[in-house]
């Protein structure tokens, strides 16, 4: 499945490494200087260490709870920024999609759009996104069940694209929090998918009375290795270099001087589970 996914990308280097990809960047563009330099550092620690990287950043924040929220930096100069990272650090690039005129737009400038997990049942949505040929990745729905996800995935290919990945990012725990039912990630995997978690905006609490989402980033270490042990194909982490001052998102991004601290331990984790495969199949009669 990743084999398959490398060969619509540009730039999507060590497939054949034997680790999970990465999807990371910050929660929004805020700038073509911040942009650049995260994904510069996010390159070179993913070279070191052998894993497809996929540089992520939105264009544009349509899903705020309050009026005064900051959403952007003009659809177009965001949209060139991403172009430009993907062009001069040499990296596939993802980003959302919010409304049927928006793909064909985001499509001349990213590699890969994405559907918000609100709008994954949005049907002209998916097939417009569909139609442009590029990558879709689908976050799964806080409402649904890993299942419900075929629908989606059908959609894509009913449109004439196989090219699609489905992100886990927990469900609706109550009104403010979310919980993380890993069985959703086998279960997408059935529809034959790189199947990816994202680890920080599982981490989300949102509906705070404040109108600012929270979050628990002191969990993401504990996310991202359970997802690696479940056996999910990516990583989706939002990361940025002061999450303190970033304008969207800040309360449950990882700080970007402990990402590489904590993929070291996540391709341990996978090289362990792949080394304990081999073992028992080679004890196999």
């Amino acid at each position: 499945m990743l084999q398959a996914l490398a060969n619509t990308l540009p730039h999507f280097r060590h497939t054949n490494s034997g680790q999970f990809f990465l999807m990371a960047g910050p929660c929004v563009i805020e700038g073509e200087d911040m942009a650049l330099r995260i994904a510069e550092r996010i390159k070179h620690i993913t070279d070191k260490l052998q894993i497809p990287y996929i540089f992520k950043g939105s264009y544009r924040k349509a899903n705020r709870s309050r009026l005064d929220s900051f959403t952007g930096i003009g659809d177009e100069t965001a949209l060139r920024i991403l172009q430009k990272v993907g062009r001069e650090i040499g990296v596939p690039t993802v980003t959302d999609i919010h409304e049927s005129s928006e793909a064909a737009l985001a499509a001349e400038y990213v590699d890969v759009l994405q559907i918000p997990a609100f709008l994954c049942r949005q049907t002209d949505l998916l097939i417009a996104a569909a139609q442009t040929g590029k990558v879709v990745n689908v976050k799964k729905g806080q409402f649904l069940s890993g299942e419900a996800m075929k629908w989606a995935v059908d959609k894509i290919r009913q449109s004439g694209n196989p090219h699609v990945i489905l992100t886990e990012r927990g469900n609706s725990f109550g009104y403010s929090d979310l919980v993380v039912d890993f069985r959703n990630l086998p279960a997408m995997r059935e529809f034959e998918v790189p199947v990816v978690m994202d680890v920080t905006h599982s981490l989300q609490r949102p509906n705070q009375s404040s109108g600012v989402t929270g979050g628990q980033p002191a969990l993401i270490e504990t996310i991202a290795k359970a997802a690696i042990a479940v056996g999910a194909d990516g990583l989706f982490i939002e990361t940025h270099p002061t999450p303190a001052t970033a304008l969207s998102d800040g309360a449950n991004m990882l700080p970007l001087d402990q990402l590489e601290a904590l993929l070291v331990k996540l391709t341990r984790v996978r090289q362990a589970i792949q080394a304990s495969g081999e073992v028992v199949l080679n004890q196999l009669p």
